[in-house]
């Protein structure tokens, strides 16, 4: 396996990745309903997607306020610091911001 990498995503262009995680993860293992997790401050937010070898397996995202949420990680990548990874990520955009 390569090294996991996280970026800044785009919320038009990744749409299929951050969707299809954020589904798995939240809708059908967590049973947190479509209208709960799809909702509009998205548009607004800072996206990022965790990646190894092109394959994207993990999502987050920050708002205009500073907070962080909807980090999820596909359950077959979990304990391989993922998580870690895109909280990294994110809190060091906030601080930038």
């Amino acid at each position: 396996m390569s090294n996991i990498e996280v970026r800044i995503a785009d919320w038009q262009k990744d749409n299929s990745d951050l969707r299809r995680i954020r589904e798995r993860v939240f809708i059908d293992e967590q049973g947190v309903s479509p209208e709960q997790e799809w909702d509009s401050q998205d548009v607004h937010a800072v996206h990022f997607l965790a990646e190894a070898d092109n394959f994207a397996m993990g999502t987050a995202r920050l708002l205009p306020d500073g907070c962080i949420g909807r980090v999820s990680v596909l359950k077959e990548w979990r304990g391989l610091k993922v998580g870690e990874a895109l909280m990294q990520a994110a809190i060091a955009e906030a601080e930038r911001r």
